[in-house]
């Protein structure tokens, strides 16, 4: 029995505007495979990694980011000696999914108990409000494009000066049916 032989097919990211060419027997093998992309050098060196799901639809393959992770070296790269930092993990609701959130934060110096949980209260507060109307599309390019991070630094820069405001993790724990969308 002769095997097919393996071919490349075209993948189009249209968040990222990248184009990837993935090999396979044909275009339906590569439906709801997950690939991961490091966005290292694109985003001048902020060591991101996207997990990418694939959808083929009419014989035309797509990839839809459904995961960003900041890979661990560049956050141990960032830990000094007399820092605080703080974490915190939670879902939030976007207008199109039900998002997992981890937000890290580095103080510029030792801060107290109450300091740290006043920043991750705050950050909690700021990041439900801030993706409440937005769709998880645009809270994924928002964080390629560091606008997120930028406009929650500047509203914990109240409470205490931060040396580093990342978001360490954030992926789609669950999509909303197209019902539910119409709705909200």
């Amino acid at each position: 029995m002769p095997q097919e032989k393996k071919k490349f097919f075209e993948i189009e990211i249209p968040l990222l505007r990248q184009k990837l060419k993935l090999i396979a027997n044909n275009i339906q093998e590569l439906n709801n495979r997950n690939i991961k992309l490091d966005l290292t050098r694109m985003l001048r060196g902020q060591s991101i990694e996207a997990l990418i799901k694939i959808q083929v639809k009419n014989e035309k393959a797509e990839g839809k980011i459904s995961r960003l992770q900041v890979l661990g070296y560049y956050i141990r790269r960032m830990m000094r000696t007399s820092i605080s930092y703080v974490e915190d993990s939670f879902s939030i609701e976007s207008s199109d999914s039900i998002l997992k959130i981890k937000p890290f934060l580095i103080t510029r110096k030792k801060v107290t108990r109450a300091v740290r949980n006043a920043l991750r209260i705050e950050a909690k507060k700021y990041l439900q409000e801030y993706a409440r109307e937005k769709t998880a599309e645009d809270i994924f390019l928002d964080i390629i494009d560091n606008k997120l991070q930028k406009s929650l630094s500047l509203k914990l820069k109240k409470i205490y000066p931060l040396a580093l405001c990342e978001i360490r993790d954030i992926k789609i724990e669950k999509a909303k049916s197209s019902v539910e969308v119409e709705k909200v």
